[in-house]
């Protein structure tokens, strides 16, 4: 029984637990009976019984495929000979590897040897039994909870208190799985990035002015012992992430100021979509642009003034990074423009004051802590960007504020770190996780800035 045909035969049985549950509930309803009226809606009654029957089902089959793959390995493993169990764990991975490639055909019989062939037609025979076993176990249970529901299905059974903390569990453990995944990839981050540190002392790392990382070929090998000086990348991603606000910041506040305050409602529903369309066009192709378009145009415009611009530089990912964010900038200050209240736009006005001394006086310093909120968390986009700075600012670490250089920043030496087989096992790949921990631990920072502004904002103004 395939997996498909299983999961419609527990949906069978929870559509028919519901009809069933619903079907004995609506009888008590109209029995006539005062004493037999139910505490609930008969509709409650069948999620009820629907709950009893197919979350069971459904449970008793993810578990089973969660462990199924493990059990059957080891109960094969086991059945194999002392010369298997003699061997390294690699050899030992490749050889259930061998066997369950030819249990699935993916491996011609007469490539391997007796043992092997008879140990996966053995892996083959237990997966067909565990296939039958599990689905016959899960609709077991589903009739199991299908009765069970039935029999709980009487007039005093608040079947709708029942079902509210069924959905409320299951909101709580949504939330909870959420936060957990939060946890395990700070943990696992700042795991890693410990590891790092035994390795690479913090302040060589914190206050070093040169990125070199090197992996050791050889133990005489000359220049393997690299350097994990991350200002020069911090540098870089401030510097780019400063252009970038440097474009995006005037653009988007003043779209925003015109779209809030002066454009009409026609041409506000054109422009306002358009102008977000550029949130939806992905970074690849701003990095297209800034590569093949903004690099070889900044480079023509400074040779004509005998400026020096490099083919990658901090500018052309900067400018073109800047008109990414503008969406971002542009939405949330509109947003926050739109939402302050009228009145005060009208006592402004009704002192005599003119639009403008409106907008600068009145409706700017009641939203700034909205505005400065957007801003942030543009700020935030701005450092976690990768792919333009690839294309168009380069790989170099270099340590300067010039920005016709070429730079580069943390997620970028984040990629180039873990691109390709890695063992993490040596500083330069461990790196990566103390960067990605820095990272975290900085736009952590903008983001509470960010929230926190907002949320006064919001207390202020409602």
């Amino acid at each position: 029984m395939n997996t498909s045909l299983l999961i419609l035969l527990i949906c069978v049985i929870t559509a028919l637990a519901y009809v069933m549950g619903r079907t004995r509930a609506q009888r008590y309803r109209n029995s006539g009976n005062p004493a037999d009226h139910p505490h609930s809606l008969p509709r409650y009654y069948g999620y009820m019984v629907a709950l009893w029957a197919g979350l069971p089902a459904l449970l008793v089959f993810c578990l089973w495929t969660m462990f199924q793959q493990k059990v059957l390995t080891g109960i094969v493993a086991a059945s194999l000979p002392a010369e298997f169990h003699a061997l390294p764990s690699g050899q030992q991975d490749l050889v259930i590897n061998d066997i369950k490639n030819i249990a699935i055909g993916n491996m011609s019989q007469s490539a391997a040897d007796s043992i092997r062939a008879d140990a996966a037609a053995r892996y083959k025979s237990l997966i067909e039994l565990a296939v039958w076993l599990k689905a016959g176990l899960a609709l077991l249970v589903g009739m199991v909870g299908l009765l069970w529901g039935l029999r709980s299905v009487f007039p005093a059974k608040r079947a709708r208190v029942f079902v509210e903390r069924a959905i409320m569990f299951f909101l709580i453990a949504c939330s909870s799985l959420a936060i957990l995944t939060t946890l395990g990839i700070v943990l696992s981050v700042l795991f890693e990035s410990m590891r790092f540190f035994g390795k690479v002392p913090f302040t060589e790392f914190a206050f070093g002015l040169h990125w070199s990382p090197q992996t050791p070929i050889r133990a005489d090998q000359v220049g393997s012992s690299g350097s994990f000086g991350a200002v020069p990348i911090f540098a870089g991603t401030l510097l780019i992430s400063a252009i970038a606000m440097t474009v995006a910041i005037p653009f988007g506040l003043m779209s925003a100021i015109y779209l809030a305050e002066y454009a009409s409602k026609s041409v506000r529903a054109w422009v306002k979509p358009l102008l977000e369309i550029l949130a939806g066009i992905p970074t690849v192709v701003y990095g297209f642009f800034a590569a093949l378009t903004i690099a070889p145009l900044l480079r023509g415009v400074g040779e004509s003034i005998g400026l020096s611009v490099a083919s990658e530089s901090a500018l052309a990912a900067g400018l073109v990074m800047g008109i990414m964010i503008i969406p971002f900038v542009s939405s949330l200050s509109d947003d926050v423009i739109t939402a302050v209240p009228q009145a005060m736009r009208d006592g402004s006005l009704g002192l005599g004051a003119t639009k403008s001394e409106t907008i600068k006086k009145v409706v700017i310093p009641a939203a700034l802590p909205g505005i400065v909120g957007g801003v942030l968390l543009a700020v935030s986009r701005a450092i976690g960007e990768t792919m333009i700075v690839v294309m168009a600012a380069g790989l170099a670490a270099n340590l300067t504020i010039n920005p016709l250089e070429a730079v580069t920043t943390v997620t970028v030496q984040i990629v180039t770190l873990l691109t390709g087989d890695q063992a993490f096992d040596s500083p330069k790949t461990l790196a990566a996780f103390a960067l990605g921990l820095m990272l975290f631990i900085t736009t952590l920072i903008l983001n509470i800035i960010a929230l926190r502004t907002v949320r006064k904002y919001r207390e202020a103004y409602e």
